[in-house]
């Protein structure tokens, strides 16, 4: 992690910041979900590092990179993506996103795909209207305000306690990622989101679905799902590269190849 490169890139008309591990090797962009940042993929950047050049940027909104007042909508995040990938000259990157970027990854993957080689949904939100409209009238982003009240120390607690088995690097990239997450990103939330079964019908290039046996995707949905290859990883919820980040890994190098 000494030698990764942070820098920032205009794209979209925003700086997106990013975090790079670098080298001539072809490039893979990790996505992270809602209230994470680029740095919480680092356990996976570090097992990917000595084949490929990483790019691990954070979405507006998060991290280090702007938050404008408007453009949270996935159309707005992918076309983030894509001016990214445009912005560092990026040839047919890998693209693998989570949660949110794993909606990101698909918009992007169906619209764009001549811009990306291979793309990886590790449990996007491909849920129905009603259950988006049970996220929107939660008070999910009442409580991260509150959260946003706290110092980091105490925000640290709260996630060990909650997840006593992630190492202590783990913990504190994901408290520090949550106070660098304003309100304006949870607009994300608004429904309704991007038809999932469309984006899916119109990706031509090779596509990998992985979800956990206690996540967002249920199996059923994968199995409407045509196109995409499909893992399911046993013990791991929705947050599944933390959960069990062997066998998630393992799963991205086989189908990075």
């Amino acid at each position: 992690m000494n030698n990764w490169k942070s820098a920032t890139c205009n794209a979209n008309n925003i700086n997106i910041h990013y975090t790079r591990t670098g080298g001539n090797k072809s490039p893979v962009i990790l996505l992270h979900g809602l209230m994470t940042n680029g740095l919480c993929w680092t356990d996976l950047a570090r097992k990917l590092e000595k084949d490929y050049d990483v790019i691990m940027p954070d979405a507006r909104g998060h991290g280090q990179s702007d938050v404008p007042d408007e453009g949270y909508q996935y159309e707005d995040l992918a076309n983030d993506v894509a001016g990214l990938i445009h912005a560092l000259e990026l040839r047919l990157p890998f693209l693998i996103g989570h949660s949110m970027g794993g909606m990101m990854a698909a918009v992007v993957a169906s619209r764009k795909p001549d811009l990306i080689k291979r793309v990886v949904l590790a449990d996007p939100p491909f849920i129905n209207l009603k259950v988006q409209q049970d996220v929107w009238d939660s008070d999910v982003a009442g409580q991260h305000r509150k959260v946003l009240q706290l110092p980091l120390e105490a925000v640290i607690a709260d996630v060990r306690a909650r997840h006593p088995h992630r190492s202590a690097e783990t913990i504190a990239l994901f408290a520090k990622a949550r106070l660098q997450t304003s309100i304006a990103a949870f607009e994300v939330l608004r429904p309704p989101y991007p038809d999932y079964k469309i984006l899916v019908s119109k990706i031509d290039i090779p596509a990998l679905l992985v979800f956990g046996d206690r996540g967002v995707v249920t199996m059923d949905v994968a199995k409407e799902l045509q196109g995409l290859q499909v893992k399911q990883i046993a013990d791991a919820g929705h947050s599944l590269h933390m959960d069990q980040p062997e066998r998630f890994a393992d799963i991205i190098q086989t189908f990075l190849l």
